[in-house]
């Protein structure tokens, strides 16, 4: 049975859902298999460079615009986007990516940005010639988003930006940066916390005054990571993107299209963790049969392969809910608890099939290993999750 194309003819799919699989998985096979994975930061990122490049060459970042900006549909359909991010994922993490923080990145500007700044910014993300960065996350902000720091005061014609952003993707390679920030401080709640009313989101770009990358971050998957430090960093009214106090809408409307999407990368990885697994366990000569043969390894990769398919469907429900207008919340949070959570089991069960083989650096269930961590933590941890889904139960 062929699990993959199968799933392709699940409900939640219109034919061009099966096409654009299709078209991204030929692209994936005759650009991304066999091709080494960069391991030293100047090697990723040019490689992540010539990977945003081949990607809009290709078409395919077109489907992380809307068509006003160049994209392939109307609005944001996020089973396209979490079909091109689930096939790219199983191939190259990088690529998957490279593709997201696009998406990611230049959401923002779709959503609320004016007409100068979305004439002047998305036709070059579509074409891969500007790169992208979402700038939300602080030291002590990340899943707590009301209570960043950075702060944003109206000085004359300009903005005057002060504070940090950290674990921020594609942090020294983008061409510019979405940047949340307070422009008015935070009422406070009975229990202590702050609500997230009073930010903004503003265009920086790098080479304005008083923004540097502070710090590039190294990762156990690397990828483009940085810090940046804002001092006295003016920039011009014109890059407010939205109105004043708009910025915790921009970035929760902006999540709710990709975070799905984050589950369906996961899904990637432990695609191709399976694949691995059952092709090594046919192979694989032990005790003079094949591990496959054994009924350990059987159970394994029967529970491999439904903990799979588990995470597809409930991944590709939370989308169809979010493209037909239904309430998702819940699902998109189930469906990232439990493809993240999932994709780690499979994977290390994959490395356990593999045995000495699966830990030496440059096997695939190796590389794998080390990508599916991180998903696990960003756009919303797995305990972050779970409140999620006890408070739209307890509602």
């Amino acid at each position: 049975m062929d699990s993959h194309a199968e799933r392709l003819h699940w409900p939640f799919f219109g034919e061009e859902h099966r096409r654009l699989a299709t078209e991204v998985e030929d692209w994936a096979l005759t650009n991304l298999a066999g091709r080494p994975h960069p391991v030293d930061r100047a090697a990723v990122d040019a490689r992540c460079r010539e990977l945003v490049a081949a990607l809009a060459k290709a078409g395919i970042l077109k489907h992380c615009l809307r068509a006003a900006d160049g994209g392939a549909a109307a609005e944001f359909d996020a089973r396209s986007i979490c079909l091109v991010r689930e096939t790219l994922a199983r191939h190259d993490g990088l690529a998957d990516f490279a593709f997201a923080m696009q998406g990611l990145g230049s959401a923002p500007l779709s959503l609320a940005g004016s007409e100068q700044m979305r004439s002047l910014w998305l036709p070059r993300v579509g074409a891969g010639q500007s790169i992208a960065a979402f700038a939300l996350s602080e030291p002590q902000a990340g899943s707590d988003v009301a209570a960043m720091e950075t702060s944003a005061k109206l000085d004359g014609p300009q903005y005057v930006l002060n504070g940090q952003k950290t674990w921020i993707s594609n942090g020294g390679i983008a061409d510019f940066y979405v940047v949340f920030a307070r422009t008015s401080p935070g009422s406070r709640r009975p229990d202590g916390s702050v609500s997230a009313e009073g930010i903004s989101a503003f265009l920086v770009k790098p080479g304005d005054s008083g923004f540097t990358v502070a710090e590039r971050i190294d990762t156990m998957a690397p990828h483009p990571l940085g810090r940046l430090a804002f001092e006295d960093c003016r920039i011009p009214v014109a890059r407010l993107i939205g109105t004043e106090g708009e910025g915790f809408k921009i970035a929760m409307r902006t999540l709710d299209v990709f975070r799905t999407s984050v589950a369906a990368a996961a899904c990637g990885f432990a695609r191709r963790a399976l694949d691995e697994a059952r092709d090594h366990a046919r192979e694989r000569v032990m005790f003079g049969r094949a591990l496959a043969d054994f009924q350990l390894t059987q159970a394994a990769l029967a529970e491999m392969a439904t903990g799979l398919d588990a995470a597809q469907l409930l991944t590709y429900r939370a989308a169809w809910q979010r493209d037909t207008g239904r309430a998702f919340t819940a699902s998109a949070a189930m469906a990232k608890l439990t493809a993240t959570e999932g994709a780690q089991r499979i994977i290390d069960r994959a490395l356990q099939i593999f045995g000495g083989r699966g830990v030496v650096q440059g096997e695939v269930v190796e590389r794998l290993y080390r990508e599916i961590r991180a998903l696990r933590i960003y756009e919303g941890a797995s305990e972050v999750q779970k409140l999620i889904i006890a408070r739209e139960l307890l509602k």
